[in-house]
């Protein structure tokens, strides 16, 4: 049974994080209470930021997006994931895994630009701050957010067009948990040329560019904290930056490390395990990071519990 792709193909099998039977259900275990970390921390902030005026600023505002960016992405391979690992057979269509590449794709390259924004708005705010309301009104906030996400679709569509051009003849096993473009195109029996390409060119943008464009705001941010003369006003400034640092190093490292690489070289178990940062670590660790690090976040949460919000 073909698809109009020319695909013989119908279905992928995914080989997960490991083929030790006994290491199934610990795993299960634990990326399941990963996961409820994730969705309820997510939530949790979301739901902070939105009963909180005073948290109604464009960091919040992309810290919002983010978290509704975290949820999302985390849960289009996460539920399957948890399902292969208590199944004998993990078994995933073909549209199915091209659908689930789509997506993951969308939501992970959105990542990539909103942490971007919100670098920009820590630039303004402690660079130009007699500029910030301006420099960073609804209308600036919501463009940089549109642009983010026509970004993220675009770059989408161009890896997901790419890869449905492709034929699968008889291979069909994928090492991995789900289905990253890297493993998947090990089994096309075409060339992948132009994919590897497209890969390369893509996620070099999506990763190289909104890089620069952090270290760069940074650069500035730094260089702007050491001429504060006061060392409490040093500490605040360094305090509202710290935690976005911490975020932007983990996913940056991780994606950097799985696809700024040509896909024959290294051990694709190695890139699996690079993979879990971005995809389970880092959007658990974000509303901790910048709950359990901000003052503010801190204080709406005291509110909220003392108004029996919760």
């Amino acid at each position: 049974m073909a698809f109009g792709n020319g695909s013989v193909v119908t279905e992928f099998i995914l080989l997960g994080l490991t083929d030790k039977a006994d290491l199934q259900l610990p795993l299960f275990c634990l990326f399941l209470m990963m996961y409820m970390v994730t969705v309820l921390g997510n939530l949790g902030l979301i739901t902070l930021i939105g009963l909180n005026s005073h948290l109604h600023t464009p960091m919040y505002f992309f810290l919002l997006n983010l978290s509704f960016i975290d949820i999302c992405y985390s849960s289009v391979f996460t539920p399957k994931m948890l399902m292969n690992f208590l199944s004998k057979k993990n078994i995933i269509s073909y549209m199915g895994c091209m659908t689930q590449f789509c997506f993951f794709c969308i939501f992970v390259t959105s990542e990539c630009y909103v942490l971007t924004s919100m670098a920009y708005d820590r630039y303004v705010a402690i660079c130009n701050p007699l500029l910030y309301n301006v420099s960073m009104s609804p209308k600036v906030c919501a463009s940089l957010m549109l642009g983010s996400y026509l970004m993220a679709f675009s770059g989408s569509m161009a890896h997901t067009g790419c890869l449905l051009r492709l034929t699968f003849c008889d291979a069909n096993t994928i090492n991995h948990y789900f289905c990253d473009i890297l493993p998947v195109l090990q089994l096309s029996c075409t060339s992948t040329y132009v994919n590897e390409l497209v890969v390369f060119i893509v996620a070099g943008i999506n990763i190289i560019v909104p890089s620069l464009t952090i270290f760069v705001s940074y650069g500035f941010i730094l260089s702007s904290i050491l001429h504060i003369s006061s060392t409490e006003g040093r500490s605040k400034a360094f305090s509202t930056c710290s935690s976005h640092i911490i975020a932007v190093s983990l996913f940056f490292g991780s994606c950097t490390f799985m696809y700024l690489q040509p896909s024959s070289s290294g051990s694709m178990d190695v890139g699996k395990i690079s993979s879990v940062f971005y995809t389970n670590v880092v959007p658990m660790l974000n509303p901790l990071i910048y709950s359990l690090r901000n003052k503010d976040v801190k204080l709406a949460l005291r509110k909220t519990l003392s108004r029996g919000k919760f």
